[in-house]
Formats: C-alpha cells, sequence, structure tokens
C-alpha cells in the first residue's frame, strides 16, 4: 500500500492500514484538515465546497467519505458528480464557492485516488497552502460542528455548463468546425471524459464521433497515461475508422493527446505547441511551459514575434509563471492546455476546440498540420540513488560542470545547449534523479542523456 502526502493533494492506493493506504480514516483526515484551511482561508466558518470525481472504481466511496466529512465540518457541499478536473474547477468560480475537490488520482492505475485540492479561484494550491494542511493533518488540529451546524448538500451537474463555456471563447469557431464535416474519434480509457468529450463535439457539430472506451466504468482499457506505448490499439482503430483526427484523454480529462488520420501519433508535446500556433496567430501575447516541455513551443513562439518563459514543473507554477508574464496560452508538454481566456486549469475540452477550430481553418489533414512544426524528441530518464548519496551536491557539481551553458536552476538544474537541451530534477517522494533529454532526433536525446547519466555516475 501506498500513501503520498504532498503540497498538491492526498494520493495513496486504495485499502491497508490507515497511514499506509488511502484509507478511510486518512480520507477522513485529509478533508477535515483541508476544511479548516479553507476556513482560515476564507476568514469564515460558514463555507461552499465543491466535490467533483472521475469514474475510477473507488471514486464513490470516496467521495462518499469526502461530503459526509465536509458536511460534519459545517461545509455546504455541491456535489458535481463525475466531473472532469476542469469542470470541476470551473464549478468552483460559477458557485462562487470557498474551494473545491477533485477526486481523481489522473494518470494512474484504477488501485490509485487522490484528493486534488482547489482554492476559491478554482486553482489549485500553492507550496505554502499546501504545506499549511499537511501540518494540520499532522496535528489533528481540526474541530467538527456541533449538530445545528451541520452542513447541506446540493447537486450539480456541470458538464452541459462546461461545454457551454467552451462554445463561448472567441477563438473557438464553432462554424468553422462543424462545415469542416469531420470525424472523430476519442478514447476516454473508461473515464469521465467518455460523457464530456462526445457531449463537446456533438454541441461542436460534429456529426460523426467514433467512441473508444467511452463507458464511463472506472475499468480502464488499457493503461490510462495517454503515451503511444498505451495506445497502440487505439491508434489501430483510428487508421481503420476514416476518421480526421481522434483524440486520448486521461481519466480526469486534463491531458489531451491528439492522434492523426492515419494513425501516427501528433505527439503529445505539439498539442500545446499547434493549439499555441493558432492562440498566437490570433492573440499576440507571450506563453509559458515547464523546463521539461519541448523547445518547439518557444520556436513557434518566437516565430510570432512573442516572447517565451520557462517555469518550474508543476501546473501551479505554470499557471504563476502565465500570470507574472501576461501570456495568452501556456501548459505542460504532457497534452496540458492552459488558456486563461477560459481558466487557468488544464482543459482537454478547450484545448481540443482550440485544436479543432485550428484544424478547420488551416484546410490541412492533421498529419499534414503536425508536419508543419520543427521535430523535436525527448528522452526521459532516471537513475536510482541509495538514500546516502547527497543529490543536491551532485546537481551543483553538474552544474559547474556545464557552466559555460546557459543553466536554468529553479527546479533542479536545466542545460541549454545550441540545438539540444537536458533537464535534471531529484524526486520528492523517491531516491531517483529524473533525467530528460531533447534533440533533433531520439538517438541524439538518448545520447545527450546518456552522456549525462554517466557525469553523475562518477561523482558516486
Amino acid at each position: 500500500m501506498t500513501l503520498i502526502k504532498s503540497i498538491s493533494g492526498i494520493r495513496g492506493t486504495i485499502g491497508g492500514k490507515p497511514g499506509e493506504g488511502l484509507s478511510p480514516l486518512d480520507v477522513v483526515k485529509f478533508t477535515a484538515s483541508y476544511a479548516t484551511w479553507a476556513k482560515q482561508n476564507a476568514g469564515k466558518e460558514q463555507l461552499k465546497i465543491v466535490v467533483g470525481r472521475d469514474a475510477r472504481i473507488s471514486g464513490e466511496m470516496v467521495s462518499a467519505i469526502v461530503i459526509s466529512t465536509l458536511v460534519g465540518m459545517g461545509c455546504d457541499v455541491v456535489n458535481i458528480g463525475m466531473a472532469t478536473t476542469p469542470t470541476t474547477e470551473i464549478a468552483v468560480t460559477e458557485e462562487a464557492a470557498d474551494g473545491g475537490i477533485i477526486l481523481t488520482a489522473s494518470h494512474n492505475p484504477k488501485q490509485w485516488n487522490a484528493l486534488k485540492l482547489l482554492n476559491n479561484k478554482g486553482e489549485f494550491l500553492n507550496a505554502d497552502e499546501g504545506e499549511k494542511i499537511l501540518e494540520i493533518a499532522e496535528a489533528e488540529d481540526f474541530i467538527f460542528s456541533e449538530v445545528d451546524g451541520l452542513g447541506k448538500i446540493s447537486e450539480k451537474d456541470y458538464t452541459n455548463i462546461h461545454v457551454q463555456h467552451v462554445l463561448s471563447l472567441d477563438l473557438v469557431d464553432v462554424d468553422a468546425i462543424k462545415n469542416a464535416g469531420f470525424t472523430v474519434a476519442i478514447d476516454a480509457v473508461n473515464s469521465v471524459g467518455g460523457v464530456a468529450m462526445p457531449t463537446l463535439f456533438k454541441a461542436l457539430g460534429i456529426k460523426n464521433i467514433v467512441e473508444i472506451n467511452c463507458e464511463p466504468t472506472g475499468h480502464f482499457a488499457h493503461i490510462p497515461e495517454p503515451l503511444p506505448e498505451n495506445l497502440v490499439e487505439t491508434s489501430e482503430i483510428i487508421s481503420n475508422s476514416k476518421v480526421d483526427v481522434g483524440f486520448v484523454v486521461d481519466p480526469d480529462v486534463d491531458r489531451l493527446a491528439i492522434i492523426n488520420e492515419d494513425g501516427t501519433m501528433f505527439n503529445e508535446e505539439y498539442t500545446l505547441v499547434s493549439v499555441a500556433d493558432y492562440v498566437l496567430s490570433q492573440t499576440p501575447g507571450n506563453t509559458v511551459s515547464n523546463l521539461s516541455s519541448s523547445r518547439a513551443l518557444r520556436i513557434i513562439t518566437e516565430k510570432h514575434g512573442q516572447s517565451y518563459s520557462a517555469s518550474a514543473v508543476g501546473e501551479v507554477n505554470v499557471v504563476a509563471k502565465m500570470r507574472d508574464t501576461n501570456a495568452v496560452i501556456g501548459g505542460e508538454g504532457n497534452g496540458g492546455i492552459i488558456y486563461p481566456a477560459s481558466h487557468s486549469g488544464r482543459d482537454s475540452l478547450v484545448g481540443a476546440a482550440l485544436f479543432l477550430t485550428h484544424l478547420a481553418k488551416s484546410g490541412l489533414k492533421c498529419s499534414e498540420l503536425r508536419k508543419t512544426y520543427p521535430d523535436y524528441f525527448i528522452s526521459k530518464n532516471k537513475i536510482e540513488l541509495t538514500p546516502e548519496i547527497d543529490v543536491d551536491d551532485i546537481l551543483v557539481k553538474i552544474k559547474e560542470k556545464h557552466s559555460n551553458e546557459k543553466i536554468t536552476d529553479i527546479d533542479g538544474v536545466k542545460i541549454d545547449f545550441e540545438n539540444s537541451w537536458v533537464h535534471l530534477r531529484k524526486s520528492n517522494t523517491e531516491a531517483i534523479i529524473r533525467i530528460y533529454a531533447e534533440a533533433d532526433s531520439m538517438e541524439n536525446a538518448d545520447n545527450l542523456a546518456e552522456t549525462i547519466i554517466t557525469q553523475i555516475k562518477a561523482l558516486f
């Protein structure tokens, strides 16, 4: 059993002893801690909290515990049931709520679940806020309400509200998409995307939709992370179905992968690149992605005469950097689109609608559109270390060794070479260093990663 307590939320495998897995007692403790923090943050006792969940098997059980605990803490709850992560984020602001809890373990397998915590802006908590909740949980410093102070529960379906929100965006051209006569495929890995994405496509005027794994049973049809090695069967279905474009989402629908009409991968890194290209062609402004994302975004941004900035890894860090730089589009290379004209969170519904508009206006096939962007390849590796090794010291020495190159150290160490880069980050939960390298071919990326790995191993 595994229970991981971090500033971004609480995740773990279902079952086991309290404190060892995500047991019902752990769910109560951390929900109560969040409610205590939210009261302190709002400066009031009577709160409204939104709760949404993905379709995983444990979702109904965890949701019942979370909602009952919030009621026991004196919070009114808006239960939006099965809903995507971005739907829940939008519901927080629409409801003028004091916060929200999303019950999803994102791309993790079915035995996992998690409590993702939102502030009153529908955004993930920052490091200080997350740390405060962990402190409250450690001390069990929360007080449940007496009978007359118990909260109330209301229920509301927000999927259609989210879809209409997407359709109202200025850069989503419903007529262009409808007139293109697209046939679209969607693999929703048997989670909430199976409800949300077809609803969106129908609202966009798409009549031909090939639904793959769209029953929200929580029994994931394949490994739920939308990576090429997990999408072999999906790609084959798409190539045999005469579709114009295929989309794949993760269980909570904040990551969007695209598959070309011929079954080849558009490449998850290029979801953001292509959407940014369209947005920048209509709305001049800056862009942001995290340090481990492809440099193709910077190239596209500069092509439009705008400025690119990199943030530390993590959605909350990307959002903060986007605010600092007044970015009009940003996100993460894992297919996470953050479009502030909509809201400040990764949103596959927004990403798909913007991409379909771009595809319709381009007049190109999906594979042809992909070829208009520069090719970069990322090699992802890690080194396992023993606990006594000083990881920070290793990173300092690697930085010194490459001091003649451009170094960024806001999150580990990133070394930018002329036509490539490598990013080293230590894990907060494991004794490992993650090593991502990007170059103009996979062979060059692998070779760069191996060079750095050899340099690291020479230090211990």
